[in-house]
Order: structure tokens, then sequence, then C-alpha cells
């Protein structure tokens, strides 16, 4: 009896495997036999970089792509893309077909009419002129034409840059040498100021808040007076880092400063000056900065300042890998429950930085910006005098 069951149970296992391997073989046949008709784009150059998804590669197709997914184009070099669809008989078939990411983007690099040294002044101006590209990390830079530092006069020159896809830049300009100045006796004039109170006559809408970022540059602040001249935030500076790989430090005048503005009820930010080289950094940077401000009460956002284009060449980054940086900063701060946003100008928000997921800070002194990208906050002067700030201006900010 036992035997007649065992058989019985090994002929239905059989049986299933003889049905499984039949439809496994008519779902190959019709497979093999399925009509395939893709047409794709002419042109499969793909700009490093660019957001492409599977679909916009394709001109036609007899059916529906399963999966409109997004391309890898991070890399250079031929690629193959590989998916699945189903035709108009219902026939789910495989396709695959290659493509080529290029880079076809040149480096950017600084263009001055003249570039002004003094005589006998220590400075190597190629190492001092701004000279970056969106992919390679040290694209080769040079200054051709000769100079002399210790002899006052005009060098015509040429700054030129060269990315790994053999894009260039170049542009022509005069190195000045010239003499020290000499001591003036006159009497300097004084600095033009734009008072808070104007700025809130102009921009204050009942969809913003006017505010002010500030630092140790602001001295010892009164924040009564603050809160009474309508100051709705405030984006303090928590501090910097001495220089790349240097040590983290804090304003003098941070906890002064978060602890005043908590007091009077005026929400608080905090920026941190960064150095950061990789994304490494970037993580520890941002771990010792939540460490810092845990005790604190702050509800609006910590903001990655990223501002060393004067020598932007020792830093060995690509755009891209700097975007990368900042946003793995501002992915370690979210993670803490805290608002992420990245700070910088119209110029390298518009030239320099790749899109970003976070909020941005737009800082451009202008009485309109004409900044096409999404911002969050606008810093629109730095030359802000406002109730309660005797010790030099600020910078005045309109929140949206």
């Amino acid at each position: 009896m036992k035997k007649k069951i065992l058989l019985i149970i090994l002929s239905i296992i059989l049986l299933i495997l003889i049905i499984v391997g039949f439809v496994f073989a008519y779902q190959k046949y019709r497979i093999a036999h399925a009509t395939i008709k893709v047409t794709l784009q002419d042109n499969l150059n793909i700009e490093v970089y660019s957001n492409v998804k599977l679909k916009d590669l394709i001109k036609n197709i007899n059916g529906q792509i399963t999966k409109n997914f997004s391309i890898d184009t991070t890399t250079l070099g031929e690629q193959e893309i590989s998916f699945s669809y189903k035709n108009d008989d219902n026939i789910k078939v495989p396709y695959k077909f290659k493509i080529n990411i290029v880079d076809t983007t040149p480096p950017i690099i600084s263009q001055y009419n003249t570039y002004s040294i003094t005589v006998n002044q220590d400075e190597n101006v190629e190492e001092q002129l701004f000279c970056g590209d969106n992919y390679d990390d040290k694209p080769k830079c040079e200054l051709i034409g000769n100079y002399n530092k210790d002899e006052v006069g005009t060098y015509p020159v040429t700054f030129k840059a060269t990315d790994s896809s053999n894009n260039i830049s170049s542009y022509d300009f005069n190195i000045v040498v010239k003499e020290p100045p000499k001591n003036s006796s006159s009497t300097p004039s004084l600095p033009v100021t734009t008072d808070f109170n104007e700025v809130k006559n102009n921009y204050k809408t009942k969809d913003n808040k006017i505010g002010i970022d500030v630092s140790h540059w602001q001295g010892d602040i009164d924040f009564s007076q603050v809160k009474e001249a309508g100051v709705e935030f405030a984006i303090i500076r928590l501090g910097s880092q001495r220089g790349i790989d240097g040590e983290y430090f804090i304003d003098d005048k941070f906890e002064q400063n978060i602890k005043g503005f908590n007091e009077v009820n005026i929400p608080v930010g905090i920026y941190f000056y960064s150095y950061s080289k990789n994304k490494k950094a970037a993580i520890k940077e941002a771990k010792w900065i939540i460490n810092k401000i845990k005790k604190y009460d702050i509800s609006l956002p910590i903001v990655f300042d990223w501002e060393n284009w004067s020598f932007y060449q020792e830093f060995n980054l690509s755009f891209y890998h700097l975007t990368e940086m900042a946003n793995a900063f501002l992915e370690t701060i979210e993670k803490k429950g805290y608002t992420g946003m990245l700070y910088s100008s119209k110029n390298y928000l518009e030239n320099i930085w790749m899109d970003t997921p976070y909020p941005i800070w737009l800082a451009h002194y202008t009485d309109k910006t004409d900044y096409e990208g999404s911002y969050k906050i606008w810093q629109l002067c730095s030359n802000g005098k406002v109730a309660g700030i005797k010790d030099n201006t600020v910078d005045i900010d309109i929140m949206y």
C-alpha cells in the first residue's frame, strides 16, 4: 500500500514537471516567434549626468514598456540597456541595445579682463584662478604666456582648461603688475547701507518673513530691540573649519546669539562655513554639527555653506562630486530630524552646482532677483542696518 501511494505521488510530481516544462517551452516558443518592433532615437550619445529615462530613448515600440526606469548617466562610455515589454499580442519579450555616455561640456574658468597683482607679490596667479569641470575632478588648467611679477607692466596671457574628453575652455586677458598703493590721507566715504524698515516696507507680505543672518561680526546684539524692529527669523553662524582638513571651531558669538534669539522667541536656523573636500569629510562635519546643536531650539534649516571658489583647484572636486558632497551633508542632517538647506550665490547656483533635492538659500544682492531656480530664502543684501545691531552691517533675508 505504501509503495502504491509513493508511485502515485511520484506520478503526480512527474506530471507537474511535464506540464511546467511544456508551459516553459511554449512560452519560449512564443517569445522566439514574437513580433518585436522597436525603433530607437537617432542619437544615442547621452550627455553625462543628464536626466534620462528608458522611454526617452525609444521612438516607437509595438507594445507597452513594463517599467520606465532611469538610465545611469554618471559614467562615461558604452552601456548596454536591457528591458522587457509586452507587445501587441500580450507577450512579454526582452530587448537590449547600447548607448554611449559622453561629456561635451567644457570646463568653467575665470574670465578677467585684467588680473592685478602688486610688484614682488608672492602669488601664483594660475592657482588663484577658478578652474573646474562638471565631470573631471582635476582638469588640466594652465596659464599660457609669461609675466614678470618683479617688474611693473601689462602682460597678455591665456588661461586654458582641458578635460579628459578634450573639451577646452580658454580666455585671453592681461596680468597687470603694479606698484603698491600709496598711503592716502583722504577721508574714506561712509558705506551705503540698507535700512531694515525699508526692506519691510518694500517686500513684506502675508506669505513671507523678513529676517537676518548673523555671526561674531555683528558683535553683541540687543535681541529685544531686534525683535521690536520686526525681525522674524535669524540664521546663526555655528562656526567653521580652519581650512582644508583643519579643526572645527564654534563662532565666538554662537551661544550668545542662539540663546538670545531663543529668549525673545525669534525662530532660528544655523549655518556652518565648510571646507569639506569629499563626502566622507562632509558627513563627519554634519555629525559634529548635530552633536553641538542638540540642546538648542532650532526650528529653521541647518545650512551647508561652501564658498571656497578663490582656491577651488586645491579641492580636486568635479561639480558633480561637489554637489554629491553637499547632498551627503544635508542627508545626514535630515536623518536626525532637521531640515537641510544649501546656501550659494546666483552665479554659482546657475553654473557650478548641479540639481539637488534640498531647498536653496539664494544670495543675490539686488532689488529684484532674476534667478530662475527655486529657492526658500533670498539673501538680498549684506549691508543691512537694524535696531539692536550696532557693530557693522548685517545680511537681510526674505523667507518664503
